[in-house]
């Protein structure tokens, strides 16, 4: 369901499909058949628009409702004889709510067209540019691409300058008067600022709830015990409906306008005008917004905003694409619903809903014990999801979700997917508890935390425990540590002890067949020395995991044992090395010469991640200066003091460093040939010494690890975050809401170009240097 501009209309280019009895009749007409399913689909658009718009708790995702409304769409379509002058499709928004005082909108706030490809955005852009009208005056048309806010449609009303209301769109020329509860975001101005505005102007914009504080204030609410909200966009819709203006007060809302309704005595010529005119009036403008020549210029805004959407300040579901010129929106008008010199490019789904088969546990390395949920198949965010994450058993019990609840799931890019929330209208009563397991499920030991106070159970087990071992193995082959391409989780479990029951017995989840040839992660690197061993080869060769059959490109659900290391033999081939296998020996050598903060990272030691460790080795250059920092009576109080380090690391450092196994891991990675030390490159001054630079956006050569790299060996702090202690942010392209933050801070910012001067000159080769322009 759209949310800056309410509604779902056709999407242009769109090919009807028959449906289960859609076809006429012999006179032609429409069938009973496909008249039941017709109101079918009328009945359930109006429960879905209402459980939206007046509850603010939808029972279906918004790409569920996508697909309702354009079969709707699509009968109408085919049959305009069945359409009802009451169908949904010929309204906008949702009704007014009897809770709060209905207002007419002095002008009407309409719905966007919603376009769900690339392709669909040319199109209505070409239909655009052909427009007969705009042929005739000669016009070149210029877009303004926005950023399309997750958030609640908001109509604010100034006279002579003073706020005077606020209302909700409803049904878009009705809404509901919620002028209390908006007075309430300190960003919306009562009196605006500057001067030339109308006598009598409608600003309208979304009301929303910031990704950082929404994060936050849910964390508050499941620590006290409470339910987290569910998406940002209806905890700023529920926000604005509170009864009571306090309780409005007490969330984070904030709000960004887009546009006008009535603006008597406006002499703007363009759209992208009156955002400078409102902001010298004091209003919030986004600064997500660009206007562009051409539809190769709105393409690439769309997916430069689409590859950072999470970077930005708020959530956002698309881009909208509009005419920036008011006298070209005059001239192309408008159907019943919407604008025609407006679109709204949809990006895909990464919220839906989808049924909770069970909750389980996994154990990690560290031995941290984390419920996960198992769940129907679902495609969001661009892949097919079947389990997501439920943090803790405090996070199950605080979110409510039941084993058998129809669930929201939410998958963010590349983030992990995760279980919002149930979706409590659907419960039937044949949902049941998840309860905790108080003994871990891969080597039996009990469960408990790891000191008082601890929120997260533990397995204890950490050196025999199968599962743990098979995820250390797996954490060190990745990116952040040793990088090495052929060992991921399945090569891994491959390698690592604890043979697994067939996967179709076991949920899905596929766990070696084993025994793999290795007992712990000290013998990782010892594996490419003795590669040519015949003994390590038979080994090697009797490891087999468990593979899903597949039919016709599809899985099966079956399973069965295949080698893992070696080929299967045939009638005409003995099974032999496989190419990944060779691979996974190769890389094995060369990632020993890797640097030391890797190795670091590699140990698996708690809250030791990359930016301590890139600290931990620019200070002390080797293992063995780290050992002997760590043997001084003054050990804590010294590493604490470096930067990026802090007391927390600290203890874990030293905790971790006084378990007897855990050193043979170092020692014998040394005795494989790893090196535990970093040459010292003299050449590279510590002219960054006690400053804090954040990186942000995309660079054109610095990849992110490389730029933190870069300011950490010169002594600097890589720091994630904007403060008043920033010293300077370097922005590249898409750099999103920490470079507001930085400009409204008064922090220099640094280009690539400027970023090269600081490297190299320090401070002084960029002092005086100006911003680069956005």
């Amino acid at each position: 369901m759209s949310h800056q501009e309410a509604t779902q209309p056709a999407t242009m280019n769109q090919q009807p499909e028959p449906f289960p009895g859609a076809a006429p009749t012999d006179d032609g007409l429409p069938s009973e058949a496909l008249r039941a399913e017709y109101q079918d689909l009328v009945d359930q658009v109006r429960k879905h628009r209402a459980a939206y718009y007046n509850d603010d708790a939808p029972l279906i995702s918004d790409a569920e409702f996508d697909q309702l409304y354009s079969r709707l769409e699509l009968i109408e379509a085919q049959h305009p004889a069945i359409v009802a002058n009451d169908s949904p499709t010929q309204e906008v928004g949702g009704e007014v709510s009897a809770a709060f005082t209905p207002v007419e909108h002095l002008s009407r706030m309409y719905s966007l067209e919603d376009v769900f490809s690339l392709e669909e955005v040319v199109a209505w852009g070409e239909k655009t540019m052909a427009n007969a009208a705009l042929r005739a005056a000669g016009h070149h048309l210029k877009w303004l691409c926005e950023v399309k806010i997750d958030g609640l449609a908001v109509n604010l009303l100034y006279r002579n300058g003073k706020l005077v209301r606020a209302a909700t769109r409803g049904d878009g020329t009705t809404g509901e008067d919620v002028t209390h509860n908006v007075l309430t975001i300190k960003e919306i101005p009562t009196q605006l600022a500057g001067e030339n505005w109308p006598e009598e102007v409608e600003v309208r914009g979304e009301i929303f709830i910031p990704s950082a504080e929404f994060a936050a204030y849910n964390e508050a609410l499941i620590e006290a015990g409470k339910a987290p909200l569910a998406n940002p966009r209806n905890a700023a819709a529920g926000s604005i409906r509170q009864k009571d203006p306090a309780e409005t007060a007490k969330r984070p809302l904030k709000m960004f306008v887009h546009g006008l309704g009535v603006r008597s005595g406006l002499s703007a010529a363009t759209q992208s005008e009156t955002y400078a005119l409102m902001a010298s009036w004091g209003l919030p403008v986004s600064p997500y917004s660009k206007v562009v020549d051409t539809l190769d210029e709105v393409l690439g805004f769309i997916a430069a905003n689409g590859e950072h959407r999470h970077d930005l300040l708020h959530e956002i579901d698309g881009i909208v694409v509009k005419t920036d010129a008011f006298e070209i929106q005059r001239n192309l008008g408008f159907t019943s619903r919407v604008p025609r010199w407006a679109v709204a490019y949809k990006y895909p789904p990464e919220e839906v809903n989808t049924k909770l088969l069970d909750i389980q546990v996994q154990v990690g390395r560290t031995g941290r014990v984390t419920p996960f949920g198992i769940m129907a198949p679902v495609k969001v965010a661009g892949s097919t999801v079947e389990r997501a994450t439920l943090h803790n058993q405090d996070v199950v019990k605080a979110k409510g979700v039941l084993i058998g609840d129809t669930v929201i799931l939410r998958k963010a890019g590349d983030v992990i997917p995760e279980i919002v929330g149930p979706v409590l209208a659907l419960r039937d009563g044949s949902e049941r508890e998840f309860v905790m397991p108080t003994a871990c499920p891969s080597c039996g030991e009990p469960l408990a935390p790891a000191k008082e106070g601890d929120v997260d159970i533990r397995c204890m087990n950490a050196e025999s425990c199968p599962v743990q071992l098979t995820e250390r193995v797996a954490h060190l082959g990745g990116r952040g540590a040793f990088d090495i391409e052929a060992l991921g989780y399945e090569a891994a479990q491959a390698l690592t002890v604890g043979p697994g029951p067939d996967p179709a017995e076991n949920g899905g989840v596929i766990a070696p067949a084993g025994p793999g040839p290795i007992t712990s992660e000290s013998q990782v690197f010892a594996l490419a020395q003795s590669y040519p061993d015949p003994a390590l080869r038979e080994a090697l060769a009797g490891v087999n995991v468990w593979r899903e059959i597949r039919s016709k490109g599809a899985g099966t659900g079956k399973f069965q044992l295949a080698p893992y290391f070696y080929t299967k033999a045939t009638a005409k081939k003995e099974s032999v090395p496989s190419k990944t296998t060779e691979k996974l020996f190769t890389e094995l050598d060369k990632a020993k010469s890797q640097p030391l903060w890797r190795v670091l990272v590699a140990l698996s030691i708690r809250h030791v991640g990359p930016t301590a460790s890139r600290a931990m080795a620019t200070k002390y250059g080797s293992m063995e200066a780290i050992r002997e920092q760590l043997a001084a009576p003054d050990a804590r109080e010294a590493l604490a003091e470096v930067a990026g380090v802090g007391a927390i690391i600290a203890d874990a450092l030293i905790e971790w460093f006084s378990v007897d196994w855990h050193n043979r891991i170092v020692d014998e990675w040394a005795i494989a040939g790893v090196l535990m030390k970093d040459a010292q490159d003299e050449s590279i001054t510590k002219h960054l010494e006690g400053l804090s630079i954040v990186v942000t956006g995309t660079l054109p050569t610095y990849s992110r690890d490389a730029a933190k790299e870069a300011i950490i060996i010169r002594g600097g702090k890589a720091a994630g975050s904007v403060s008043k202690n920033t010293a300077y942010l370097v922005a590249g392209e898409a750099a999103g809401s920490k470079l507001d933050k930085a400009v409204s801070l008064g922090v220099q910012v640094l280009d690539e170009e400027g970023f090269v001067l600081l490297l190299n000159g320090g401070p002084e080769a960029v002092e005086g240097r100006p911003n680069p322009e956005a």
